[in-house]
This record gives structure tokens, C-alpha cells and sequence, in this order.
């Protein structure tokens, strides 16, 4: 049972905090033995095409204000594609967009999902280099001339931009949650991405080579992923752009939030499955090591190791209660009582609205990680569609 335990709490050490670390501590001495060169100036005299690419269902209510972020790029606007994949709206979208003459717009009445959507626009894409946005992100008036600049390095093959949650003073379990969790993701992927390559990509900003596009499988779940993952296979750089980054709302509560999670959970495991010869260190070097520890951990065992260790540490105690409990597993045992009670007590607050950041944190940590089971079970039943279901945002 002890051994049950510390096997257990290394798993959920080595995911959550250990490989962070593990990522600074390697980052310090590869400083030490190889330090990093005087870059000069990244800019480049020969601004190549660029796509901004965008698909959208039933999207009309963010249309004028994404077009209006399209069009404020500090880009030559001659240089940028501005395309529009609206494949099943039925809201008024692609008439919405049609007002807009730079915008190219391909409208299907079907709906098929995103990647289908994905797979056909490619088709249309006029440039070396597409930039794939969400229509509900706004991005940073810098973001394509970032992304342009990153590729002057022959070794990138895709670019993952930056995901900022809005900061709102008003932020419920969901807001201060997500903030807090996507600060930590990208510390941990520019540390990724500094060290070897960044491990995938999310929607709401990325790019790539348009020369280096597979289709994918049309019931994909984690496109943005898949897409980005496949490109590191083949020998190039996943790199991550901090400058580059895009700004979205918070889910509008946690329930919102759950949905997002337990797709991407069962998402998550359809990668794994689908990627299976990438957890091959030996063919793949430590971009296996870094995608088994940033990601397939997280999808995987974690979440079912950290529920568990509450159990397994309760029967420790009943076991040797007559003999008297070791005081490091007492101890630890009140601490994660301590923290269920505080998710327990955000849960409550954000049900009242409210406002109390702190407690939101242990509630959203407890909450995610609920919902990787949540998306195992989807997963293994098969009833994950591909068609997004969207989360209220705030």
C-alpha cells in the first residue's frame, strides 16, 4: 500500500510541478554550457504573404469586432489573405461578412466541424505562411509580424501563440481559474519551447508552413494539436511566441468551463491514441519526452492518480491506526482534506456569486481534473462529437 502511495504521489508531483521545474533546472545549465548568442534585429526586408484564417459557425455577433482586429494587423494589408471558412452558419454570418470586401469568404450550409471546415479551406490558401484565429479571440496588433519574423528560422515549422484570459476584477471560479492556469501553461511552454520545441498549438492562435498541411482526419477532435504535433514529427520546431498572443474571455462559469474540458479530455486521449508511435523517445528524442510529460500524463493517469491518493492514503491510516500513523502521511492526508474543503468552499461561493479569488483556484484545479475523467469516459464510449459544443464566455 505504501508503495501504491509513493507511486501515486510521484505521478502527481512529477505532472503538476516536478516537470515545470525539471524544465527550469535543464533551461539554467544549458544556459551555463551553451549560452545564447546576441540575436540582432529579427525584422525582415522581405515580408512574405501571410493568411489569416478563420472558421466560424454561427459567429455573427463577434464578426465586426474580429474583422476590425483583422484589419488593424501593423502588416502591409496587400500582404494578408483575409479568409473566412463559414461552413453550417445559419445565423447570418457569411451575409455579415460579405459587407466586408477584403474579406474571402467560403460558406457551406452543411455542418461538418471545424477540421472539415479546416481541411477545405486549406484549399484557398494563397500564401506561404497561414495564421489560424479563433473568431471570438482578438489578437495583439504585433501578432503576424511576430510570426513573420519567428519563421526567418528555417528549423520552425508552426507556431504556437499566446493565450491571455481577460483579468477581469469581477472574475468568478471560471475567470480566476483559467487566468491563473493558462499563466502557468505558458511559463511551461516557453520553457518547452527555449529548450527543444513547444508541444502543440491551441486555436486561438497558431501558425504554420502552409507547404508542411496534411489533411487531417475528419473526426478529429484536437485539430489546432494535431496539426502542430504532425509538424514537429517530421524535424521542425514548434515555436512559442509570447508577443504574438491572443485575448479571449473567460468562460462565464465553471459549468461553461467543464464543457471545454472534458471535450478536450477525450480530445486529449484521441491524440494519444493517434500519435502512439510519438511516445517512442527513441525514434523522437525528447520532443517524446516532453509530449509524455506536458501532455499525455495530464490526459492520461494524473487526474485518476491524484483522486485516488486520497484513498489510498485514508486506508494507509485506518491500516496503521493501532500502531500509530507515520506523521508524514497524517499530515498529508489533513492537507488534501484541507484543500477538498477549499474547492468545496469555492464551489459554494461561485454557486452565491461570490467574489473570492483565492478559494476559486484549489476549485478550478479539483474541477479540471474531474472533467479528464469525465472525458475518459466520453472517450471510451464514443459519444464525443466532433462538432463543437460552445462554452458561454463572460
Amino acid at each position: 500500500m505504501e508503495l501504491i502511495f509513493w507511486i501515486l504521489l510521484l505521478i502527481v508531483f512529477y505532472t503538476y510541478v516536478g516537470y515545470a521545474l525539471l524544465l527550469a533546472v535543464l533551461l539554467f545549465l544549458k544556459k551555463i554550457v551553451s549560452p545564447e548568442k546576441v540575436r540582432m534585429s529579427s525584422d525582415r526586408l522581405d515580408l512574405p504573404r501571410v493568411c489569416l484564417f478563420v472558421t466560424a459557425y454561427n459567429e455573427a455577433a463577434y464578426v465586426d469586432e474580429k474583422v476590425k482586429n483583422m484589419l488593424a494587423q501593423n502588416y502591409p494589408a496587400n500582404h494578408i489573405q483575409y479568409l473566412w471558412i463559414t461552413d453550417g452558419s445559419d445565423d447570418g454570418t457569411p451575409e455579415k461578412l460579405s459587407r466586408y470586401a477584403q474579406m474571402e469568404v467560403h460558406h457551406l450550409p452543411e455542418r461538418n466541424g471545424k477540421i472539415h471546415a479546416m481541411n477545405r479551406g486549406m484549399k484557398y490558401v494563397k500564401a506561404p505562411v497561414v495564421i489560424f484565429s479563433d473568431s471570438n479571440t482578438i489578437l495583439c496588433p504585433e501578432a503576424v509580424q511576430v510570426i513573420v519574423n519567428t519563421f526567418a528560422d528555417p528549423k520552425v515549422g508552426c507556431i504556437a501563440g499566446e493565450k491571455r484570459i481577460v483579468n477581469k476584477q469581477s472574475d468568478d471560479a471560471a475567470g480566476s481559474g483559467e487566468n491563473l492556469y493558462w499563466k502557468f501553461e505558458s511559463w511551461v511552454k516557453r520553457m518547452d519551447s527555449d529548450l527543444n520545441s513547444a508541444v502543440g498549438a491551441v486555436g486561438e492562435l497558431f501558425a504554420i508552413r502552409t507547404a508542411l498541411f496534411e489533411e487531417v482526419e475528419n473526426d478529429t477532435i484536437l485539430d489546432d494539436f494535431i496539426i502542430s504535433l504532425r509538424i514537429a514529427q517530421k524535424g521542425y520546431r514548434i515555436a512559442y511566441t509570447p508577443n504574438a498572443y491572443a485575448i479571449e474571455t473567460a468562460s462565464v462559469n465553471v459549468i461553461e468551463e467543464l464543457k471545454r474540458k472534458v471535450r478536450i479530455a477525450a480530445g486529449g486521449l484521441q491524440t494519444v491514441v493517434r500519435l502512439k508511435e510519438l511516445l517512442n523517445p527513441f525514434r523522437y528524442g525528447w520532443l517524446s519526452m516532453q509530449y509524455i510529460s506536458h501532455k499525455v500524463l495530464r490526459w492520461t493517469i494524473a487526474p485518476l492518480a491524484l483522486f485516488s491518493l486520497f484513498f489510498v492514503n485514508f486506508l494507509l491510516l485506518l491500516k496503521d491506526w493501532d500502531m500509530g500513523v507515520p506523521v508524514f502521511y497524517s499530515a498529508f492526508f489533513y492537507l488534501q482534506v484541507f484543500m477538498y474543503l477549499l474547492a468545496l468552499i469555492g464551489w459554494v461561493l461561485e454557486r452565491r456569486k461570490i467574489r473570492f479569488k483565492l478559494l476559486f483556484v484549489p476549485f478550478y484545479f479539483t474541477a479540471i481534473n474531474y472533467a479528464s475523467l469525465l472525458g475518459w469516459v466520453r472517450f471510451l464510449k464514443g459519444k464525443q462529437s466532433v462538432l463543437w459544443e460552445k462554452s458561454k464566455r463572460a
